[in-house]
């Protein structure tokens, strides 16, 4: 994230610590950007159930692979 702020892209960071229930003003923050990236470590389950509950169109980064998210890919 450092890096590409300091290339002068505007980027924001959304940590959620719990999924159930989900923070009440989730669907007001996501709706702010006009892009939004879930990465996960699973099979998807977290963007679909944003996309259907808040009616973004979020994009996922999935790796199922048991490794942990890199910042680049090999």
């Amino acid at each position: 994230m450092k890096a590409e702020r300091a290339k002068g892209r505007k980027l924001g960071h959304l940590h959620l610590r719990y999924l159930n229930p989900l923070p009440a003003n989730l669907g007001d923050v996501l709706k702010r950007y006009r892009k939004v990236l879930v990465p996960e470590l699973n099979m998807g389950q977290l963007l679909w159930v944003l996309r259907a509950k808040y009616l973004v169109d979020a994009v996922g980064l999935k790796q199922n692979s048991g490794a942990s998210l890199q910042t680049e890919r090999a």
